[in-house]
């Protein structure tokens, strides 16, 4: 495979070996997405001869839409999805609304506040099309994982295909093989955790809610319940509904499924079993995610319940932390060290975050608690952290992690956490946070222009930029470099003083919060990326000095 260039332009070397990706589900194609963003050249192997057609996960959380916004994916994505803003959570028994999520809180954090239900089967070719278009070649049907070797500098996959065993060597090899992993059988990585006795029953419905039989039901609705609680999903196409299927229960006829619905919403005057699945529920995590050049994602590391859709959600944080990583080393922008990193921060939030959380919810569902222990009655809080943007990362490796967000009023951003997506103004026009971080560390020093701030060295790794609601003048020699807040919309979401640096990672999260005196010129955002990543940035341009103005 030929290198594909730098996002900023520079090209790889052509003989640049690829990262292989095993696995094209939504984990795996989002994860070659981000590489390709970067400017990795990457290859998907995917042993089946077709994408899956299996009804599966069917609700994308905020935090997922971000980062297919990030990978240039979200707009094809929209386009075949429903959106909705809110996640209803309602008592079987009397159809009794209890606390509800409204997204719509979230204006101030997310230029995405809501969430969005497209069936997997009918996301993955949405992704794979784009794929297609940024990397053409990149997939590869009816490539089967046979085994692999590693090398100092490559990995060397054997692979069964249709014209015969191959042998191709990969920069890195990624699992994200799903729950029956052989990247992870291959490495030697053992799960623990427990696989629950019910199986979960999904259904697709086609039936008029709305005119012929209204019932005026969120788009995403949770009925909890003692006995037999459901999931009711409107998807763009179709009604879907998930309820328990009880121990050694086989699995419905059709005709048992649709009496089965009709008690769920009543009677209806026409209704149409589309598909069923039946599956296995699992809450398993591998004790290790890396061996060296070898890296496990999603199902093939961590298999958690899917409720509160936390499981393919969970799935995708993966595919924001490693992708940059990667192309951070490859770029010889970081030492390998950088690498660990990923374990360390997924890991807790895969095992003691989402999959303690879906427990909650879970536990919840079926009444065996009176609450999830997540859900208060902050609003905001709630909205906050089921949309996954509460996701607080252990960045300096002290174990401070974190997945919920309680109250009514958005909270300061601290090292870990995720930072607000609001506009700016640059010199000419609007620029929003994440975009501005998408391919590089980016330090914002919240001062005051008028104080001729100097602001360090640039670099394509590690960018600076001033954030105040004085606007830069033209001959203070900062307009370039100098962002525009008015009122201090963003320093306020921030929750930070005057005089203040925040150093944001390119996967949005905030790697550092400090006081600074911006006119002593020291470059402390430097020395914590030097600190992250081993490698201190080379300055791409002289410092930028202000020019001294005549009063």
């Amino acid at each position: 495979m030929t290198g594909q260039p730098h996002a900023d332009g520079r090209p790889y070397a052509g003989d640049q070996l690829p990262v292989g990706v095993v696995g094209a589900g939504p984990v795996g194609l989002i994860t070659a997405l981000g590489l390709a963003r970067y400017g990795v050249p990457v290859v998907v192997f995917e042993e089946d001869d077709r994408l899956s057609r299996d009804t599966k996960a069917g609700t994308v959380l905020t935090r997922t839409l971000e980062v297919l916004h990030r990978y240039g994916a979200l707009p094809d994505v929209l386009r075949a999805a429903l959106r909705i803003d809110e996640i209803g959570e309602l008592d079987r028994a009397t159809n009794q609304q209890t606390l509800s999520v409204r997204t719509g809180l979230l204006t101030e954090d997310t230029r995405f506040p809501f969430v969005i239900n497209i069936p997997q089967h009918e996301l993955e070719p949405v992704l794979r099309n784009r794929l297609a278009d940024v990397a053409p070649g990149a997939l590869r049907m009816e490539h089967r994982l046979l085994d692999f070797v590693q090398h100092d500098d490559r990995v060397t996959v054997c692979l069964a295909t249709p014209a015969g065993e191959r042998t191709v060597a990969v920069r890195y090899l990624l699992g994200c093989d799903g729950g029956r992993s052989v990247v992870r059988e291959r490495l030697g990585a053992t799960v623990a955790g427990s696989t629950y006795d019910e199986r979960y029953m999904l259904v697709d419905l086609k039936v008029d809610l709305d005119i012929a039989n209204p019932r005026d039901y969120p788009y995403l609705a949770y009925f909890g319940d003692p006995t037999e609680w459901m999931i009711l999903v409107r998807q763009p196409h179709c009604w879907r509904f998930l309820y328990p299927l009880p121990a050694g229960r086989p699995e419905p006829a059709p005709e048992e499924i649709a009496a089965k619905a009709r008690r769920f919403i009543g009677d209806v005057t026409e209704l149409t079993v589309l598909g069923t699945n039946v599956y296995t529920v699992h809450q398993r995590v591998a004790d290790r995610w890396q061996d060296r050049r070898v890296f496990l994602l999603g199902d093939a590391a961590h298999l958690i319940t899917p409720m509160w859709a936390l499981g393919l959600n969970t799935g995708v944080l993966d595919a924001s932390n490693l992708p940059w990583r990667l192309a951070w080393v490859l770029r010889g922008w970081a030492t390998p060290s950088l690498l660990a990193g990923y374990q360390t921060e997924q890991a807790p939030i895969a095992a003691r975050g989402s999959g303690a959380m879906a427990e909650a919810a879970r536990a919840y569902m079926e009444r065996r608690v009176a609450d999830t222990g997540v859900m208060t009655e902050g609003g905001w809080g709630n909205a906050f952290t089921r949309a996954m943007l509460g996701v607080r990362l252990d960045v300096d490796g002290t174990g401070d992690w974190s997945m919920v967000v309680n109250g009514d009023v958005p909270q300061p951003v601290v090292a870990g956490s995720r930072a607000p997506d609001l506009p700016l103004f640059g010199p000419s026009g609007i620029v929003h946070l994440h975009d501005l971080v998408a391919d590089g560390f980016v330090a914002l020093y919240f001062t005051d222009p008028r104080r001729m701030p100097v602001i360090p060295a640039q670099s394509p790794a590690l960018r600076h930029f001033l954030v105040s609601r004085w606007d830069a003048p033209h001959d203070s020699g900062l307009r370039d470099r100098a962002l525009f807040d008015p009122g201090d919309r963003v320093r306020n979401r921030f929750g930070v003083a005057a005089d203040t640096l925040v150093l944001i990672r390119p996967d949005a999260h905030v790697a550092a919060v400090i006081d600074v005196d911006p006119r002593v010129g020291s470059d402390t955002a430097a020395d914590i990326y030097t600190a992250v990543t081993g490698c201190p940035p080379a300055p791409a341009v002289p410092p930028i000095r202000p020019a001294r103005r005549k009063i």
